[in-house]
């Protein structure tokens, strides 16, 4: 399994959840902490700055893999992803308390990656872990099956919940409330290269924060980019199969 001991071990953990969905700072589900926020509290006062952020590699197929840096400590979190010729890792977007730009994927390429990990580790069963940590990465549209996307991330988080426990766990409602842009005049176009990019119009009430705002030239890295998603595809669906 591509999920690291100590984070495999924290997916059972509603303390977890609340850190890594922020609901601990007051986003989506902080209405239901209950006593877990006084726990909170006392871990936040017992934190050890450095410790190390948790580094998850999934692999798609063809040799590509989605980065995963997970840091409940820092309140930071980021998404990456490695070709198998590159020398570096290419950032695809960060989420965290100060500067976020978490937007970088859309319902259904984040659907085809998380599929294409299953297909490669059954030991990751989708919807489950992986989709439960990488949605906060993906926003949805006017022309998404955002009830269809909300439950799948409800069956993810639940997939994980204890059988005992009955306190505040994630919902797909939480995370629609930060990943919902119906409305917020978001419009994708896609270049003659088919690369895949987002502006935002005038007009609106959430700011679409994303490294995926231009065609080429800034900080998305679109040609890797495009690449992993068809290795994905050809994992699910193999050439000549």
């Amino acid at each position: 399994m591509a999920i690291p001991s100590p984070l495999r071990e924290s997916l059972h953990d509603p303390a977890f959840w609340a850190r890594y969905t922020f609901a601990h700072e007051d986003g989506p589900g902080a209405d239901r902490l209950g006593d877990l926020e006084d726990l909170l509290d006392e871990e936040s006062d017992e934190d050890d700055a450095d410790d190390d952020a948790l580094e998850v590699e999934f692999e798609v197929g063809g040799g590509y893999r989605v980065l995963l840096s997970v840091d409940p400590e820092a309140d930071s979190h980021s998404l990456g992803i490695a070709e198998p010729l590159a020398a570096d890792a290419a950032e695809l977007g960060w989420d965290d308390l100060a500067h976020w730009h978490p937007y970088a994927l859309r319902w259904s390429e984040l659907d085809v990656i998380c599929r294409a990990i299953t297909a490669l580790d059954p030991e990751l069963p989708h919807p489950g872990a992986t989709l439960a940590l990488l949605c906060r990465f993906a926003a949805v549209f006017e022309d998404d099956d955002v009830p269809g996307a909300v439950a799948a991330v409800d069956a993810a988080y639940a997939s994980l919940r204890p059988r005992e426990w009955d306190g505040y766990w994630p919902r797909g409602t939480d995370w629609l409330e930060r990943a919902d842009f119906r409305g917020q005049n978001v419009v994708w176009q896609r270049d003659p290269t088919g690369n895949l990019w987002a502006r935002q119009d005038d007009d609106h009430e959430t700011d679409f924060y994303s490294t995926r705002v231009d065609s080429a030239g800034g900080a998305f890295p679109h040609a890797g980019f495009n690449a992993l998603l068809a290795a994905a595809a050809a994992t699910l669906d193999p050439p000549g199969v």
